[in-house]
């Protein structure tokens, strides 16, 4: 038996949107059946459980310190503070051309920050916010522009290496339980990811105001933000498609014990992991030269998603934020283990410049994917 926590969720079908006032077992957003989900998954790792690690921590004191200088730099506004699920407070900033209009609706790009500096550092170095009136994301010469959503992540501790191990802004990407419900598996009760129902609340705002192209909403991702921006698009319908800059796998990488293999399936233990939009495309760029061997892990993600069948990935390697790399490989010197690498120095070096620069001249790619591919009627 799966019991709702009650909550006030708006939700989108084809044109409609659907608000839900608790949830019932046998209906749901993304067409997922609730009755149907498993209640019983074997956990065969002591430190994990059946969607992977534990929530990772609050830190409300640092939280509010960090989240506290939120400005929404190059002409954003900042949206109202909202409590997820956890009680962390939790905030976003708003980049609107002022063009949409509910007869008049422009895609939705919805940007995920990278871990460990703050969002309004990163969001004028992707560039996004000089094209909010002039890029074709919406295939209609006569709609140019999009609205840039930019939810902030929240101070907590991450399976990376020092200084963004702990206590640090970012997003939770190794507790995996992403539907808006709380399950019950194996007779524990896991709610929904904090971070994804941060996303939720904050996109189902935007929607709410009738100005939002329903069919063109996107995720945008930087490093862990990507991880979260694939994650999202993996399990929710209403998202058109994902591009990601040098995401890590955020099945598998690094220090994370409670690695899964994404499945369309019922998991068959915890090793597993079921996700409910699997048609989703994607688009990553990365560096052939990557913090903590970036690359090679993330070859391991292309892999892992073609394998199991859980995303249509569109996948470029490209040397140091700027051009086209002659071949599908990446830099051996910087790192060959496809689960990342914390201990590399070229990694750490080489790589970590390469991981914080913008790829800006793979930018104008990025916004034709989106034009190229909306949410399927």
């Amino acid at each position: 038996m799966v019991i709702c926590r009650k909550f006030i969720l708006v939700f989108l079908t084809q044109s409609l949107v659907l608000a839900l006032i608790g949830c019932s077992q046998s209906s749901a957003p993304n067409g997922i059946n609730y009755s149907k989900l498993a209640t019983e998954i074997p956990v065969t790792r002591a430190q994990c459980n059946p969607f992977g690690n534990p929530q990772r921590p609050r830190n409300d004191t640092l939280g509010d310190v960090e989240l506290g200088i939120t400005t929404c730099l190059g002409g954003g506004a900042r949206l109202p503070d909202w409590t997820d699920p956890n009680g962390t407070t939790r905030r976003a900033c708003i980049f609107d051309p002022g063009t949409a209009t509910p007869e008049r609706k422009l895609p939705l790009v919805v940007y995920l920050q990278a871990s460990g500096f703050p969002a309004d550092l990163q969001i004028p170095l992707t560039t996004m916010t000089q094209h909010l009136s002039t890029a074709n994301v919406s295939d209609d010469p006569q709609r140019p522009g999009f609205i840039l959503l930019a939810p902030i992540g929240r101070i907590t501790d991450h399976f990376y290496p020092a200084p963004n191990n702990t206590n640090t802004v970012g997003w939770d990407v190794w507790y995996r339980q992403f539907l808006p419900i709380t399950r019950i598996v194996n007779g524990v009760e896991y709610p929904e990811n904090p971070d994804f129902a941060t996303i939720d609340h904050y996109i189902q705002d935007q929607i709410a105001t009738g100005r939002v192209d329903t069919n063109r909403i996107y995720m945008l991702g930087w490093s862990n933000g990507s991880a979260l921006s694939l994650l999202y698009g993996q399990n929710r319908s209403f998202v058109a498609a994902a591009a990601l800059y040098s995401g890590p796998d955020p099945y598998d990488s690094l220090s994370d014990t409670c690695g899964q293999m994404p499945t369309t399936k019922s998991p068959k233990n915890d090793t597993e992991l079921q996700v409910f939009n699997p048609s989703i495309p994607v688009y990553h760029i990365q560096n052939n030269c990557d913090t903590s061997a970036t690359c090679p892990n993330g070859l391991a993600l292309r892999d892992k998603l073609i394998k199991s069948g859980t995303a249509e990935i569109k996948h470029q390697i490209i040397t140091g934020g700027l051009d086209r790399a002659a071949t599908d490989q990446c830099i051996a010197s910087c790192g060959t283990n496809p689960r990342g690498d914390e201990n590399n120095l070229e990694a750490k070096t080489t790589g970590q410049a390469n991981h914080l620069l913008w790829p800006l001249p793979w930018t104008d790619s990025f916004i034709e994917f989106m034009r190229t591919h909306p949410l399927e009627k």
